[in-house]
Order: structure tokens, then C-alpha cells, then sequence
């Protein structure tokens, strides 16, 4: 593993990614390394090796305790908890990682798809580098659906999950799933091929970029926040002065989503067994039937550890209004996160050891 302090740049080459200005000393790391303003809080930037290339991320606190690991949505990168992490009660540290293919992070090689459900080897490639014998999770969007089924699959591996906005895979009528294969396929192919030709990608002003981050996400982004997700998505065009050209992989565009059935999800929810925070934006759509969501959500709310919170905001409340979710969110990590589930473990240690 390798770290790099704050305010440190990152000068090493990514010969593994095949990313176009792969040359990560020319990237940049949090919205500050473009305008001058400093990080909205200070962190380490650091490198985690795997079998491609590297993890990237965001560590945040003390660097002498296990952190959170923070998981964002598809096509954002680590810069999605920017603005919650100065709200973040200050001896909690957290880890706010770009997954393959986002943000400061390797690419999969060239002809790999992207799948949706192959992120829980990179939680499980994390905890193998760190020695972490369980993981406390936050996850946005598509990570909250990651940490819905890490939790599912790996119950004795999480000490608590935090999910923001997105509960469950979501379940698309059948005849759309098959039309949505095949579309997907042809165009994961289309930028494959793309990936391989090297050509820079389209440059635009950082005007331009900051209203197209604001358009991809259909708005759910305040502008004025939308420089926290361009950052590090973003390099400097080699061709135009004063450009920038999109760097995260074209391919993910074309994601592939499906895990299953929702018979499959409701017995998801049935093996999850830690503590769990979800967190509903009440502005936000349900990305699908809301019938699913509601069979789903009916299980949970059954279990004595989950906890239901829905606030104003869109579907980035996190961004937009951090304020809205960081009291249940630090009261949460204060009885849950990895420092009480730790002392909860070694409680329970010296019990056993003085009936011996």
C-alpha cells in the first residue's frame, strides 16, 4: 500500500490503466487543485495496489484506526463525500475511494466489462491489504446497493452499512432487461475500441464541464457543488490550452447492473444482520416499481439494528445538504462505527476469557 500526505501530489505513472494522460501528476485531486480554494478538509491521498493497477482514494482522520470505507454512485469518484466529511465528527476516519474506472482509479484492462456486483472483490481486495477482519460501509447510489448485497453475502464481514438514496438492485420487466443487454453490449464495444485508440477524448472549458456534470446528473447536483464530482474525473487536454477532457472510463457508461431476480433481493434482506442506516431522499425517484422497494424495506424495517431516515433533497442530498443527514449520521457511526464495534468485540473477548 502507498500513501501520499496532504497536499501532496500523486507523480507516479498508471502504466496499468490505458487512460489517456495517464500521468496521475497531471490529474487532479479534490476541486481546490483547480481553483485554489483548500480541501474541504484535509486528507491523505492514497494508492492501494490490485491485481490492474490501483485503488485510489481519499483518507480522511486519524491514520492509526480503522476507517469507514465511503463507496459513491456510478460515474462520480471520491469527491462525492466532500462536503460531508468537514460535518464528520473529527477522531472518525474514513476512506472515500474511486472504484475501477472512476475518478484517480485503474481502469479494467481493455476487453473487461464493467459488472456491477464484481465491486464487492474490491471491498474484499480492500479488507485483504488493510487486515481489516470486518468493514463499516457508506455507500451513495450505486454503492448503497453494493453495501445492500456485500452485507447480504458477507453478513459476518460488516460491522454497519450507511446507505444514501439507492436501497436495492432494482428489477426492470424482463423484455427491458433483454433490450438493454443488448444495446449495452454493442456500446461497451463501441468504447473498448475507443479505449484502445488512445485519441484524446472531447475537451471543453471548465465552464462547459461544470454544466455537463450538472446536466449528467439530471440536476440532482447543485452547480455550484458539481466541482467536487468534475475534479476528479477530469485531466488537462494536451491539444487546447485551457481545456479539460473527461478521464473516468467511457465503458462505464455501460455498467451491467443485473444481480438478480427480487425474490433474490428479499432473501438479501433477509441474511442481513448488522447495523444499518438507509437514508431516502424524499425528492428522489425509486429507480424502479416502488412495489419492490416497499416489499424490501418491509423486511429491514424488522430487524432491531435498521434505521429509517428520510429527508429533503434529491437524490445527491449528501452534496447538496449535508447538514440534513449528518446528525443521524455521526449518532449512527457513534454506536456502530468501527471504534464501538471494536470495543463491543473486545468486551465480549475478556467475557469469554473470564468463564475459562
Amino acid at each position: 500500500m502507498e500513501t501520499r500526505k496532504p497536499g501532496g501530489s500523486m507523480d507516479s505513472d498508471d502504466n496499468s490503466s490505458g487512460n489517456t494522460g495517464s500521468d496521475l501528476g497531471q490529474r487532479y485531486r479534490h476541486a481546490g487543485d483547480l481553483s485554489g480554494e483548500p480541501p474541504t478538509r484535509p486528507f491523505a491521498e492514497i494508492s492501494i495496489t490490485v491485481p490492474w493497477g490501483h485503488i485510489s482514494g481519499k483518507w480522511y482522520g486519524p491514520q492509526n484506526v480503522q476507517p469507514i470505507l465511503g463507496l459513491h454512485g456510478w460515474q462520480d469518484n471520491a469527491g462525492t463525500f466532500d462536503r460531508l466529511m468537514p460535518l464528520l465528527s473529527p477522531e472518525v476516519a474514513f476512506l472515500s475511494i474511486d472504484l475501477p474506472g472512476h475518478g484517480l482509479s485503474s481502469r479494467l484492462p481493455d476487453g473487461c466489462y464493467y459488472n456491477s456486483v464484481d465491486n464487492l472483490y474490491v471491498i474484499r481486495l480492500i479488507m485483504k491489504q488493510y487486515k481489516w477482519e470486518k468493514v463499516s460501509l457508506v455507500g451513495h447510489s450505486m454503492s448503497s446497493i453494493i453495501c445492500f448485497v456485500f452485507a447480504a453475502v458477507f453478513p459476518d464481514k460488516v460491522d454497519m452499512i450507511i446507505g444514501i438514496d439507492a436501497l436495492k438492485p432494482h428489477q426492470r420487466p424482463y423484455p427491458s432487461v433483454i433490450r438493454t443487454m443488448e444495446t449495452r453490449l454493442d456500446e461497451f464495444l463501441r468504447e473498448d475500441e475507443r479505449n484502445r485508440s488512445k485519441n484524446e477524448p472531447p475537451s471543453y472549458t471548465y465552464d462547459e464541464l461544470i454544466e455537463r456534470v450538472y446536466i449528467g446528473t439530471f440536476h440532482s447536483v447543485n452547480k455550484e457543488h458539481c466541482k467536487h464530482l468534475m475534479a476528479r474525473n477530469i485531466g488537462k487536454s494536451e491539444k487546447y490550452p485551457d481545456k479539460y477532457f473527461f478521464c473516468r472510463d467511457r465503458r462505464l457508461k455501460f455498467y451491467n447492473y443485473a444481480i438478480g431476480s427480487q425474490e433474490l433481493c428479499v432473501e438479501m434482506a433477509n441474511r442481513i444482520t448488522c447495523p444499518y442506516l438507509f437514508i431516502k431522499a424524499a425528492q428522489s425517484s425509486y429507480f424502479e416499481d416502488k412495489k419492490y422497494y416497499d416489499e424490501v424495506l418491509d423486511v429491514l424495517v424488522k430487524k432491531p439494528n435498521f434505521e429509517y431516515l428520510e429527508v429533503n433533497g434529491s437524490h445527491h442530498v449528501h452534496m447538496n445538504d449535508p447538514e440534513a443527514i449528518i446528525g443521524p449520521v455521526n449518532n449512527f457511526i457513534q454506536r456502530f462505527g468501527p471504534a464501538a464495534a471494536a470495543a463491543l468485540r473486545q468486551k465480549a473477548k475478556e467475557a469469554k476469557e473470564s468463564k475459562l
